[in-house]
């Protein structure tokens, strides 16, 4: 089966330590990897990984550009990326118009927001300006959930489901971290917009409860990933190869639906 990461943070090798240290410190967790390429692209050999969705959060609105630049420049060094933008709510609207236009001219496949990083609630009017503009263009994966914030709560993000009906978002973390016996709560968005990945996920959940919210919104709506540089895409692919799902199931979740999703 091919195998796609649909979440992967990269960050430029003169603060990829610092970075991926003060994830670590976010989360109060250990981080497994330093977050630079090299060390990416030598889990991607180890693990038989075709392709990886890239991206970075910018925490203030200066960091959009310089963001954006190095991860175009890793994806014309490396063919088997896909990289995803970054995008501040606090920009004003004709420049998000801009550097949207700008991106998807230099191929970038769709948005990456973090709520609780960029202290904005998704359901904000500040939002809405993204919204207004990517809509119908380019998906948004967005951080979920978070007990010690409210920012990404999941009604928030039916909230906007219910009001964009062309709207897609990759809402991560099997639709919200920490907030995994909630995740019903998506069947009240009426456009149906949403998919999942499997991030940050795999750890905390039992593999029945994996299972039953995969099965709950079909298979066909998640994408496997690793959360780079936390996890090892190693650890995280044999917790998702013991779930109990069909030969089927692993074949769209590992990478299918991914591509067909992006139409790669």
């Amino acid at each position: 089966m091919e195998i796609i990461n649909s979440h992967v943070h990269v960050y430029p090798e003169a603060i990829a330590k610092k970075a991926s240290k003060a994830i670590g410190q976010f989360y109060n967790a250990p981080i497994k990897h330093d977050g630079t390429i090299a060390q990416l692209i030598k889990e991607n050999q180890e693990n038989n990984i075709s392709k990886c969705l890239i991206h970075s959060v910018a925490t203030v609105e200066h960091q959009v550009n310089s963001i954006n630049t190095f991860i175009k420049t890793q994806l014309s060094r490396h063919k088997e990326f896909i990289g995803f933008m970054a995008l501040h709510p606090s920009m004003g609207k004709e420049e998000i118009k801009d550097e949207v236009e700008k991106c998807i001219a230099l191929g970038f496949k769709g948005v990456k927001l973090h709520p609780d990083c960029q202290l904005f609630n998704i359901d904000s009017k500040e939002a809405e300006k993204i919204y207004d503009v990517v809509e119908g263009r380019l998906p948004i994966l967005m951080h979920m959930g978070d007990k010690r914030f409210d920012f990404s709560s999941i009604q928030r993000l039916v909230n906007v489901l219910n009001n964009h009906q062309e709207l897609k978002v990759i809402a991560a973390h099997m639709g919200g971290y920490s907030h995994w016996d909630e995740v019903g709560v998506y069947h009240e968005a009426k456009y149906g917009n949403f998919y999942f990945d499997t991030s940050s996920s795999l750890s905390f959940i039992s593999p029945t409860h994996a299972v039953s919210i995969i099965r709950d919104f079909g298979a066909e709506r998640f994408f496997f990933g690793s959360d780079y540089p936390m996890w090892s895409v190693k650890d995280e692919l044999k917790k998702f190869n013991a779930l109990d799902l069909t030969d089927k199931e692993k074949e769209l979740i590992l990478g299918k639906n991914l591509k067909d999703f992006l139409k790669l």
